[in-house]
């Protein structure tokens, strides 16, 4: 579909003029029923359609026997029929001139079998009528626009209006989330159910809501992505206005114990999406808590120009909890200037703490509230602000809500409440709720949503990335090793190609030679000037360490000599039907910091890149950061950043700084590498030693298809 085409028809999905619910009935437990009467009892301002053969009327509403009976013109179908009849059901509604069409039924592809055929059916007849589909399988839609006002769903209740869209792949989590973001006081603007996704998927509602005026922020629940590629691009032009925060189910590295590289081991499809997430701009979130507690405050205030906090209480212990939570979630304790601490000092009880986190005493009236956080929003060096209050014989919560309510309005600094009481507090809520302030229920999850506030300021501020392409690369040279690998019936590149790639590719590559006789293996080594490596070369052993197959710092002829036999003989005792290929010998690398740098190509998502601390451990310590390629200079330098080491890599204990120039660009031409060549599937640089200048690729390990 055309994004204009997209556009037109969800339209006609979310506001339709007329809807055909097809398969409502008069059975009270029926998911027809629920589903005609949410649409009728929820003030849809369009007209409604009960279809039912067997029916004369529904809820008091003619019905009709086809949709191709309706006398008038139809946007929307929701189909709740058997499953054998929804593809010549979606053929009438073709016939119809029907603009979209919810399929709830479920007995599709997600039961296997015949249900695969079943559903192909289906989508073939909604491609023939030219009609969009949502589902099959799917709990329906919601659209609180009071212009509006559809509740095309069987879920129980209808959100209020709000700014927040919601969009679930499953529609469980989709009806616990509509009923948490109910208890909680939380407007929606729009709900969409995916269900199995045989037409539109999370991508098309994506764009959709992107241009939405109803909407401010997008929540997803994903179990997978149906175009990650595109969802990405879109998500990266959205993050520049509309926040967008993700549940993705299912954190697993299943799979990962049947790669050949490290590489393969380390990276599961959950670090794929990860790395995904965090290149384009997505909020991943892990509970439907964390989901609508972010929301709140995204959808509500301003967004901080920085993350210094300042924290108003009414109870010490509290006011100190808050403040190891807004630390631990990477906010700072703002420091308050010398006016604001004499303004507070005026205002508050000699015993009250004027400092940060302010403490304004447990029989803090409303009036003491609104000076202290007046006191504090009014400082330069304040970026937000948490307001926590917890009920006290002496303490009107209600009075204390309007004065806090009345005071934000007059700052554009986000200001957060926590509001401990679990009592009779409706009226307090309300309050809350009118002045657009979000609330929470203990100081931790009020400092995180502010974090996450911060965070999300400080990303929309981040400049868009630029790719580079190099020039001095010779694709034809890559091809030739390639070729040369399949022609021989292998799925391993023997390391001296290996190498050969990476130099084509403008890799700093070790001096090396290919030998194949101990006498080749000391003029080589002459050549190339001791000290120097000798490594086996076979298709049969990836992991030279692990059979005895390198030698390192021969220091002259004799040595290599002797070397190059024990070579040959320890491997073919540990490994005797391996064919061997010779062997390369290498100059050996000064002392440097060893680093891994791996690609392995996802099915989904194509080429997922590795950054790491290297070496022979590198599956225990696990030191390593991800990303999907392209990747751009920017985003290179961000991911050696992430590393536990990279205080190793900055200089520790007076060692010189590594040279990140160097790890960043060898990163980039990584990433044009395996663009360049889909063949590559998986490869290893381990070690790439990196110096105080420049950097070294020392082994190489690369798999093809």
């Amino acid at each position: 579909m055309s994004d204009s085409r997209q556009g037109l028809d969800l339209q006609r999905i979310f506001s339709p003029q007329s809807v055909a619910v097809i398969g409502a009935t008069t059975r009270p437990e029926s998911v027809g029923r629920a589903v005609f009467g949410n649409v009728l009892h929820y003030d849809y301002t369009g007209v409604v359609y009960p279809v039912n053969p067997k029916a004369r009327s529904i809820m008091g509403v003619r019905a009709y026997a086809s949709v191709l009976e309706i006398p008038d013109p139809v946007d929307l179908a929701v189909i709740i029929v058997p499953s054998g009849g929804v593809a010549q059901v979606l053929e009438e509604c073709g016939r119809k001139g029907i603009k979209g069409a919810i399929v709830i039924t479920a007995g599709f592809k997600e039961l296997g079998g015949e249900g695969v055929g079943k559903e192909a059916a289906v989508l073939a007849a909604a491609r023939q009528s030219g009609i969009p589909l949502l589902g099959p399988n799917c709990l329906g839609i919601i659209n609180t626009d009071p212009q509006v006002s559809l509740n095309a769903s069987f879920s129980r209740l209808m959100p209020q209006p709000g700014n927040i869209a919601l969009v679930s792949q499953s529609g469980a989590v989709g009806v616990a989330a509509l009923e948490y973001a109910q208890a909680e006081r939380i407007g929606l603007s729009k709900f969409v159910s995916v269900g199995n996704k045989a037409d539109l998927n999370e991508t098309d509602f994506l764009a959709y809501l992107l241009d939405d005026p109803q909407t401010d922020v997008i929540l997803l629940y994903l179990e997978d992505l149906a175009t990650p590629q595109k969802f990405c691009q879109l998500a990266q032009a959205s993050g520049q206005r509309k926040p967008i925060l993700a549940i993705k189910s299912g954190r697993t590295a299943a799979g990962a114990q049947a790669a050949s590289s490290h590489t393969g081991a380390l990276a599961g499809s959950d670090a794929a999406y990860d790395a995904l997430f965090a290149q384009c701009g997505v909020f991943r979130v892990e509970s439907l808590e964390e989901l609508f507690d972010y929301a709140a405050a995204l959808a509500t205030q301003p967004l901080p120009q920085g993350n210094r906090t300042a924290i108003v209480t009414n109870a010490g212990g509290l006011g100190i909890m808050a403040t190891d939570a807004a630390v631990r979630y990477g906010l700072t304790m703002a420091g308050f200037q010398e006016e604001t601490t004499q303004r507070l000092r005026e205002s508050l009880p000699a015993a009250a703490n004027i400092h940060n986190p302010v403490d304004v005493l447990g029989d803090a009236n409303a009036a003491r509230y609104a000076a202290a956080l007046e006191g504090v929003l009014a400082d330069p060096g304040v970026d937000g602000a948490i307001v926590i209050s917890t009920p006290q014989l002496m303490t009107n919560l209600k009075e204390i809500a309007a004065e806090v309510t009345r005071v934000a309005e007059q700052h554009q600094k986000p200001t957060l409440v926590c509001q401990m009481a679990l009592g009779e507090i409706e009226e307090t809520l309300t309050i809350l709720t009118q002045g657009h302030l979000p609330h929470y229920h203990f100081p931790e999850e009020t400092a995180r949503a502010l974090a996450a506030m911060a965070r999300f300021a400080r990303s929309r501020r981040r400049p868009r990335y630029e790719v580079k392409t190099f020039t001095d690369v010779d694709r034809p040279a890559v091809q030739k090793v390639i070729n040369g690998a399949k022609t021989a019936g292998r799925q391993f590149v023997l390391e001296p190609e290996a190498h050969q790639i990476f130099q084509a590719y403008g890799f700093p590559v070790l001096p090396h030679r290919w030998v194949h006789s101990a006498a080749d293996a000391v003029r080589a080594a002459e050549e190339l000037g001791f000290p120097v490596a000798l490594k086996i070369v076979s298709p049969d052993i990836v992991h030279k360490f692990e059979v005895g197959g390198v030698k390192v710092s021969l220091h002259n002829g004799a040595e290599m000599s002797r070397a190059y036999g024990e070579l040959l003989a320890g491997v073919a005792q540990a490994r005797p039907q391996a064919a061997l290929a010779g062997a390369l010998v290498q100059k050996m690398a000064a002392p440097g910091t060893e680093m891994i740098l791996g690609m392995t190509r996802d099915p989904h998502f194509g080429p997922l890149l590795m950054i790491g601390l290297g070496g022979t451990l590198v599956e225990i310590f696990q030191d390593v950061a991800f990303c999907v390629a392209p990747i751009s200079e920017q985003w290179a330098h961000k991911m050696i950043r992430e590393l536990k080491a990279f205080p190793l890599l900055q200089g520790f204990r007076g060692e010189p700084p590594a040279d990140l120039e160097s790890i960043a660009q060898c990163l980039e031409r990584l990433s044009q590498l395996v663009l360049d060549f889909p063949e590559i599937r998986e490869l290893d640089i381990n070690p790439l030693i990196v110096f105080a200048q420049g950097a070294a690729v020392v082994d190489a390990r690369i798999f093809v298809d």
